[in-house]
């Protein structure tokens, strides 16, 4: 069974990519850190005809990433795809001269050391099946630092220099992504409605191009 694991899995994005995977077969293997939340969600794909299963873990925990993505794979099958996605929490969107040594050393704890432990997890199952993909979603503040969100500038910079060298490491076999979106998910702007950034994500899994793909105008 082919299965794709989404770490802070929500209403949202999170859901719409479950689902836009689920029309092709996939399972989808819901993280995020509350039980009741990912179960929720879990449901209401299964009344899609999507395969869920929901999965609590804090992305700053990295134990307990490994145990749910270790459990994901043992219930749903190996996990083809990983979709790294988690929303970057409100003390990691402060002006840069607000923002501490503590408060950086949480984002990259949050951006950068929970992607490569979800990373070094799954890899050894799309080594083996000879096949795979890897998708990091961040803000705009990944591709141009903004001294408004200070946290996730310097975060998502060092998710992004790991994601290209992944890429250039990983390919041809397995696909290494970016999904760069400048905007509110959600926010009412139909570039960034979650049913059009899963189509991307999906765009990148089967086409497997470069590594950065930014939402914008055509």
């Amino acid at each position: 069974m082919t299965t794709i694991a989404i770490i802070g899995a929500g209403p949202g994005l999170g859901a719409s990519a479950a689902r836009r995977f689920g029309r092709e077969g996939f399972s989808a293997a819901l993280i995020s850190r509350t039980q009741d939340n990912v179960d929720r969600l879990a449901a209401e794909l299964g009344n899609d005809g999507v395969r869920a299963r929901g999965y609590a873990a804090d992305v700053q925990d990295r134990e307990r990433v490994v145990e749910a993505l270790k459990s994901a794979a043992d219930d749903l099958g190996t996990i083809e795809v990983l979709q790294y996605s988690p929303a970057p929490r409100r003390e990691f969107l402060r002006p840069v001269l607000d923002t501490g040594v503590d408060d950086f050393a949480a984002a990259v704890e949050f951006s950068l050391h929970g992607s490569v432990t979800a990373v070094q997890q799954v890899l050894p199952g799309m080594t083996e099946l000879g096949k795979g993909t890897i998708l990091l979603v961040n803000g705009g503040s990944a591709a141009t630092p903004n001294g408004n969100v200070a946290g996730t500038s310097v975060a998502f910079a060092g998710e992004s220099a790991y994601g290209t060298m992944l890429h250039d490491a990983l390919a041809p076999r397995i696909h290494v992504g970016q999904l760069v979106v400048p905007g509110t998910i959600g926010g009412g702007d139909p570039m960034f409605a979650p049913d059009a950034l899963a189509e991307k994500l999906w765009t990148m899994h089967v086409q497997r191009g470069n590594f950065r793909v930014t939402v914008g105008p055509a």
